[in-house]
């Protein structure tokens, strides 16, 4: 357990910070969407947020959903931030599904969470039409956050805040004065994976709170920020670092268009800030590289890289002004990335550094809410995950002769436990501290260095241990290589030959070897493969590929589905 950095309000639950932020930043905006008018911004502020808060709130209360559970799914928007608020800070729990879900699923967790309403975008229009004719779940209101006007028996959200509105004129102050317990189930959330494998951690509202007051501690955001949303807001990482933690410092959020509009979006609504998972940063950076290159500037770069990291030691940083070509290309106002969801290589995050951005790798779980370590504006150590957060006591359990053993937690935001799975709770925590089922290491200086999940390892017959992400990052790293999946296969003596399935870029194999011939594409990248193997004890060797452009099995957290990716591989 480390100290704070700096030092920040504590709340006792979600409202708790709401009305008090609320106060605080209350002209600020807290939504910026951009307006027919070329360069005009039209603004929600932290005041009106708030505002609607308590006129939906109120309302669901009306309907008589007080301590009832109910669903929030859709892509993100104004309106799914107002829904999820006014459920938790008032009303009951909230139960936020993940979008990319298939049909059947979403009914499953539907049934499972036993919500008896549930807000929806358009896209969703036809499941929930579906699921009120087979009348096989237990709502009682389907609440469309497009809808203008109730009709055939669908509420629309708009019209709901309008009748919020006049309830509270009228003096209903049951919303308002509505007290919440910290200590109790709050939030329902389902981790990623099938429905069959997927669990309900149940969150409080002091899971939440503590893990805000952790990372306010220790990585500054002021009013003036302008953060991106594009995570999915279902996920615990948006929700707590890229929704609460903006809202609770009165910042400014701003919801991405899409993959492609990030760039853009950047530029056009000054962003100041964003969190995402590693994959797109790195995908920003090689972009940035390969701009620079056509140029022909690269190898001046490198030079003015040499330089300013020297100035560094002596304190002197002229990066800014150095690189300003760069940020202009990026944005000129972006001060802070933060990634989270999956391992960061420390080439690109020692790039962006380089090259004057600031950026951290987090870490943590659903079952944490979500926080665990993150680096900061005080500790940061190229290919850690930082240190544990201020509220968090961390250790290695079982380690081996390197240090490596399982990480286990302990503090006020790990989960209440499973939902109605007594024994997978008996399972993740023991005396309180949390199974994270992720191998790591821990430095002298307190970084966390992840080296793999435990229940991926490989152990040969000789005992060695093969950790499958340590190997992917390095095939990551070969020009043309979109992912990998590394993997151990079965061999007659009882050991396992080290292989992996490696997923090119059609696009750029053509642009940089000028092949499309599968065979002769498969025979560039096995020389690759080949030199990697060079740099690695014998025991390591990556001894056969498969090489195709179709993209491996995710779930919709974009984690690689590892027993079904064995499956087409064996």
């Amino acid at each position: 357990m480390r100290e704070p950095i700096y030092k920040v309000e504590r709340y006792t639950d979600i409202k708790d910070m709401i009305e008090k932020t609320g106060e605080k930043y209350a002209d600020r905006p807290a939504y910026l969407f951009r307006t027919e008018e070329p360069g005009k911004l039209r603004e929600i502020t932290h005041r009106e947020f708030r505002n609607q808060i308590k006129e939906l709130g109120t309302r669901l209360i009306d309907l008589g959903l007080k301590d009832k559970r109910i669903a929030v799914i859709g892509e993100n928007c104004y309106e799914w931030c107002v829904s999820y608020l006014a459920v938790v800070t008032g009303t009951g729990i909230v139960v936020p599904l993940d979008k990319a879900l298939p049909e059947n699923e979403i009914e499953s967790l539907i049934i499972r969470s036993e919500v008896e309403a549930i807000f929806y975008t358009k896209k969703y229009d036809e499941i929930m039409q579906k699921l009120k004719e087979k009348g096989n779940t237990k709502i009682k209101y389907f609440i469309s956050m497009n809808e203008e006007e109730h009709k055939d028996n669908i509420y629309s959200f708009h019209k709901l805040l309008v009748e919020g509105k006049k309830l509270i004129e009228d003096g209903d102050r049951r919303f308002i004065d509505a007290k919440i317990n910290p200590d109790v189930m709050g939030i329902m959330l389902f981790t990623s994976g099938t429905t069959a494998m997927s669990k309900a951690v149940m969150l409080s509202h002091k899971n939440i709170v503590s893990n805000l007051y952790d990372i306010a501690s220790v990585i500054k955001l002021v009013p003036e920020d302008r953060m991106l949303s594009f995570l999915p807001l279902h996920h615990t990482f948006e929700s707590t670092v890229g929704f609460l933690y903006p809202i609770s410092c009165g910042c400014a959020i701003i919801f991405c268009d899409g993959i492609r509009h990030i760039g853009d979006n950047i530029k056009e609504f000054d962003i100041t800030a964003m969190i995402s998972v590693p994959a797109l940063f790195e995908g920003m950076y090689r972009k940035v590289k390969k701009g620079i290159e056509k140029k022909g500037k690269w190898a001046k770069v490198e030079k003015g890289i040499k330089i300013s990291n020297f100035l560094r030691k002596f304190g002197i940083d002229i990066r800014q002004k150095l690189f300003k070509e760069v940020h202009e290309a990026v944005g000129t106002k972006l001060r802070l990335f933060v990634a989270g969801g999956a391992a960061l290589d420390p080439d690109y995050e020692k790039g962006f550094i380089d090259l004057g951005f600031t950026i951290y790798q987090g870490y943590g779980l659903t079952e944490s809410s979500p926080v665990i370590a993150a680096e900061d504006d005080k500790y940061q150590r190229l290919g850690s995950i930082g240190k544990a957060f201020p509220s968090l006591d961390v250790k290695i359990d079982n380690p081996n002769e390197e240090g490596i053993g399982e990480l286990l937690t302990k503090g006020p935001t790990i989960m209440i436990g499973y939902y109605d799975n007594e024994e997978a709770t008996k399972e993740a925590i023991e005396d309180g501290w949390l199974h994270t089922g992720d191998l790591a290491k821990i430095d002298k200086d307190g970084y966390i260095f992840i080296t793999g999940r435990k229940k991926f390892v490989i152990v040969l017959k000789n005992g060695k241990n093969i950790y499958p992400e340590e190997l992917e990052a390095l095939v990551n790293k070969i020009e043309g290589v979109k992912e990998s999946f590394v993997y151990g296969k079965p061999e007659d003596d009882g050991d396992f030959k080290i292989c992996a399935k490696i997923v090119y870029d059609k696009d750029i194999v053509k642009e940089i070897y000028n092949i499309e011939d599968e065979k002769q594409i498969k025979e560039v990248i096995w020389n690759e493969v080949k030199k990697i193997n060079k740099q690695m004890p014998a025991y390591k060797y990556i001894r056969d590929i498969i090489v195709t452009d179709k993209e491996l099995i995710k779930t919709t957290t974009q984690k690689i589905k590892r027993h079904e990716e064995i499956k087409t591989v064996m």
